[in-house]
């Protein structure tokens, strides 16, 4: 015996001394030095010895005058399980034996046996199979844990289909319990059927034990349960093997994928269809419109796809916010679809773009009635919550196969035709023609180059003066944009700031001026010269983004202008647009500090009842009504109305583009304080602003150059 090893212990239960003795002598020989004996005279008192000391295997007297019998077995078995007994017993006591064995006893022993090698090896081998068992059903208890503890469901059977076992889990998805279920055929227990065509699905098992390999149930498999509740399932299932190799039955691994298989089918529709409208995407479409136009070409017969664009989205996305803005995004959406066929597919690109796939048309011309039914149906007012919104849209359409091939071609031509509308003049369709692929491209590359200006400081800012007409005296100045691109030179702003509003550029563009002018405003204070209003074009954009409110506050912190020398201007049309909200975001340029002025005013459709809801301190008369005004002397009455109204609300009255001294005569007789235009100036640079500053009373020198007819027109 090692250290390490510690002693079998046997506990003698009885009073025999002759067997006592003998088991003494017998465990304390040389080859049976690993045991130690304790002993216990009553029944009773074994069980006390068991409860308290680890013990390997009993020795039990069978003695029925000692009430040591069959009876005494089964109510130490009772009590202290697990512990082996043999059973000592005398000659001719066999058949008293034999029943022992039957009532739990691991063996019996005859006196002869109990000698010094029979004895030993008897108590070794009894105690070394108690081990194993214990070792085995250990194993079995882990196995059957781990078995119960899984998430999937274990179902056996043998070589007959007959179910020989199932896992916690089996018994759930199945509705079986073990008990029931054991023995049972397999198809009793287990029914599946195919999902797509409700047949039975062959037997799983069966087919492995056949093809003795693994195999796996089909993709659309479901388990009807015994109550009758159906789930999509997934498994595996394999041959038993025995230890000589043999097949000798089946087990099955399987799970309930009800769950997966419906967000596999959530996640394949979202990567296939818009969040926000839950339309067609981008990728699906492609795909329809390949269809489209594999059957158009067997069928030789046109499809239509049309690029849907609405018009000046963004000012009511920004005016309102992306929430709203989604919200009428959804409406259109359900618009478009209660407007075409079941065939038709409508798909959001993003944004506020849409395309519309007509693959079952005859005629091009179906193609536009159906456009501008779209287009009509549109123009209806959209109720989004308590607001009623309208909005139009261009659409461009391009047909296959005489504007593309393939998917990619039609959008694209489609987009450019959209595009073509927009330039025309917008809420409208056009179909493609070759000839605007070169504007689109020209328009593509004057966008990128607003872009590189704004990153590379190209754009500069002009400033024309305002003046008394009375006493020439400047009362202030607006700021004008400019950009002199290094590879198209000086560009009209006529012609880049359409682009940049459409981009939606003209936001950081609007952003930069704004701050740039009140620097230089600033500055100019710095320098001495008299303090005059800056004034700043604003554009509908601008005006309803979210962030404009704040942008100004920022450019009078960080250039420490006061808010009484900036003045916003804005025309007719961007006040009009949503009056509601424009009353609203002018109440809040007011409490910064700011004055605000109506540009180019009387080409618009305000009227004077609006004109008083909004707190506007200068209305300036649009450059057409004052070229009505020629050498010769003529009245206008639209123009004194406009002056007088102007007065009447004690707005300070700036008639634009003056031009010759008979136009500011006739502006300074009707009542009108202040003008601007060539006459006086044209739009300089800061430096040279300063000189008009500090010259003698403005319009004097102008007269010359304003009435040569040379004067360069960017005082747009």
């Amino acid at each position: 015996m090692t250290a390490r090893e510690e002693p079998l212990k046997i506990l003698y239960i009885g009073t025999d001394p002759n067997s006592i003795e003998k088991i003494r002598c017998a465990l304390q020989a040389p080859r049976a030095s690993n045991f130690e004996l304790i002993k216990a005279s009553t029944l009773l008192e074994g069980i006390e010895r068991v409860s308290k000391e680890k013990t390997a295997v009993v020795l039990l007297q069978f003695d029925l005058q000692g009430n040591l019998g069959v009876d005494s077995l089964e109510t130490f078995c009772s009590t202290a399980p697990g512990i082996p007994v043999l059973i000592l017993v005398k000659d001719g006591q066999e058949a008293f034996a034999a029943e022992a064995l039957e009532r739990g006893a691991r063996d019996y022993l005859l006196p002869h046996h109990l000698d010094s090698y029979s004895l030993p090896r008897a108590l070794t081998y009894v105690a070394k199979c108690e081990r194993v068992a214990d070792e085995l059903i250990a194993e079995k208890d882990r196995a059957l844990a781990t078995l119960n503890s899984i998430g999937d469901a274990v179902l056996c059977t043998d070589n007959s289909g007959r179910v020989t076992y199932l896992n916690t889990v089996a018994e759930g998805l199945l509705g079986w319990r073990r008990e029931d279920a054991i023995g049972l055929e397999l198809s009793q227990v287990f029914h599946i059927v195919d999902g797509v065509t409700r047949k039975p699905s062959p037997d799983p098992m069966k087919l492995a034990i056949q093809e003795d390999k693994t195999v796996g149930l089909s993709a659309d498999c479901v388990l009807v349960r015994q109550d009758g509740c159906e789930f999509a399932i997934a498994d595996s299932t394999a041959p038993i093997h025995d230890q000589s190799g043999q097949c000798v039955g089946a087990v099955m691994v399987f799970h309930d994928v009800t769950a997966a298989r419906a967000t596999a089918l959530q996640i394949s529709y979202a990567a296939q269809h818009d969040i926000v409208t839950d339309l067609p995407n981008r990728l699906l479409l492609n795909d329809r419109i390949s269809q489209g136009i594999s059957l158009a070409r067997r069928q030789n017969r046109p499809i239509a796809v049309m690029f849907l664009d609405l018009d000046h989205f963004k000012y009511i996305n920004d005016a309102l916010g992306h929430g709203v803005g989604d919200k009428l995004l959804q409406s259109v959406a359900k618009r478009l679809v209660a407007n075409l066929r079941s065939s038709d597919t409508v798909s959001r690109q993003g944004g506020d773009e849409f395309v519309i796939l007509l693959p079952d048309i005859v005629h091009s011309a179906d193609a536009a009635a159906s456009a501008k039914n779209l287009l009509h149906s549109l123009r209806e007012p959209h109720d989004i919550g308590e607001q009623s919104l309208v909005i139009d849209g261009s659409i461009g359409i391009s047909i296959y196969p005489t504007d593309g091939l393939d998917a990619e071609t039609l959008i694209q031509n489609a987009d450019t035709a959209m595009y073509h509308v927009k330039t025309e003049g917008r809420n409208d369709c056009q179909f493609f023609k070759e000839s605007m692929n070169m504007k689109v491209v020209e328009r593509q590359a004057l966008e990128a180059g607003i872009r590189r200006g704004l990153e590379r400081k190209e754009f500069f800012l002009h400033y024309q003066p305002m003046v008394c007409l009375s006493t020439r005296e400047i009362t202030g100045v607006e700021a004008l944009i400019r950009w002199e691109s290094p590879e198209r030179g000086l560009v009209p702003p006529s012609e880049f700031i359409p682009v940049a509003e459409d981009s939606g550029l003209i936001v950081q563009m609007g952003r930069w001026v704004l701050h740039s002018a009140c620097e230089q405003a600033r500055a100019w204070q710095d320098a001495g010269l008299p303090p005059v209003p800056i004034s700043v074009n604003v554009s509908a954009l601008e005006f309803r983004h979210l962030g404009f409110i704040d942008g100004v506050q920022a450019a009078l912190s960080e250039t420490g202008l006061a808010a009484r020398y900036l003045v916003l201007e804005l025309t007719e049309g961007v006040l009009m647009e949503d009056v509601e909200s424009t009353v609203s975001l002018l109440a809040q340029l007011k409490s910064l500090g700011v004055h605000l002025a109506v540009d180019d005013f009387g080409t618009g459709f305000s009227s004077l009842s609006y004109l008083r809801q909004f707190p506007i301190d200068v209305l300036k008369i649009d450059i057409s009504f004052v070229r009505e005004i020629g050498p010769v002397q003529t009245d206008s009455a639209i123009l004194s109305a406009i002056i007088n109204m102007g007065n009447s609300l004690k707005y300070r009255v700036i008639a634009e583009g003056i031009e010759i001294d008979k136009q500011r005569a006739y502006l300074l007789d009707k009542q009108c304080a202040e003008g601007q235009g060539y006459l006086f100036s044209p739009p300089l640079p800061a430096p040279q602003l300063v000189d008009l500053f500090l010259s003698e009373p403005l319009g004097q020198r102008s007269r010359k150059m304003a009435g040569s007819g040379n004067s360069p027109r960017y005082d747009s």
